[in-house]
């Protein structure tokens, strides 16, 4: 009996030996995989954005407003789980909020800015602490000697991104998270031409279905109508 106690009581020490060398461990990987600019960025509640969407490049889509909006709701959702706060954003019509986001048509051409940079976050620090932060979003890219525009989801990825940078994190190693470097191509839908099609599009449908049920109703009533044409042929033989 003293020896299964023993034993119990020495697998219990490697145990406990392992969970505290490994939990440091644990938390380093961490660290590097999700490393951090800031852990507490902000010192107030809630942070003030001005999305300035009435200066903006030619090319510009009225759908990206709600891109960046949703995207600000997601890190309050709880955004890709780095966080160590809840972050509340209030949208305000000030250009001395704490955060301020624009558009440019392409970050290549205005900044000389490396090739695929899709977006950037320039956070001005002072004590550990975000006095504000400038984020400013492209509305398209060259892929190869052609300009491209972004479609809305493609808007709703950068702009999650250059907001956690805003937060606080840094670039992750982790392919799958948002903070990773680079960005899928989600869509490659043109929201300025979708919405300049949009009525031909609506039209074409419209002529579209009125053409196939002139076509069905024609149908049922040929069908019909040979239907009781047989009935008398056939009616009559029978008789």
């Amino acid at each position: 009996m003293k020896l299964r106690m023993s034993k119990a009581n020495f697998i219990s020490q490697i145990v406990l030996l392992v969970l505290v060398v490994a939990s440091p461990v644990a938390s380093s990987l961490d660290n590097d995989t999700y490393p951090k600019i800031l852990e507490m960025p902000w010192d107030h509640s809630p942070i003030t954005v001005f999305i300035d969407d009435k200066n903006v490049p030619p090319h510009y889509s009225p759908t990206y407003l709600t891109q960046v909006e949703k995207a600000l709701e997601y890190w309050e959702e709880g955004g890709n789980g780095k966080l160590n706060f809840t972050p509340v954003f209030e949208i305000v019509e000030t250009h001395d909020a704490d955060i301020t986001i624009k558009w440019v048509e392409n970050l290549e051409e205005v900044i000389g800015a490396p090739e695929g940079v899709a977006g950037f976050c320039r956070p001005y620090i002072l004590n550990e602490k975000c006095l504000r932060v400038e984020i400013v979003l492209e509305v398209g890219n060259f892929q190869g000697f052609s300009w491209l525009q972004y479609g809305d989801s493609n808007m709703h990825e950068i702009s999650k991104h250059e907001i956690g940078h805003a937060l606080g994190l840094a670039h992750s190693n982790d392919k799958h998270d948002i903070m990773y470097p680079t960005y899928e191509q989600r869509d490659n839908l043109n929201p300025l031409l979708l919405e300049s099609t949009l009525p031909f599009l609506i039209i074409g449908s419209t002529a579209a279905l009125i053409v196939v049920g002139f076509l069905f109703t024609s149908w049922r009533l040929h069908k019909r109508k040979r239907e009781q044409i047989e009935q008398i042929i056939f009616g009559e033989e029978d008789k």
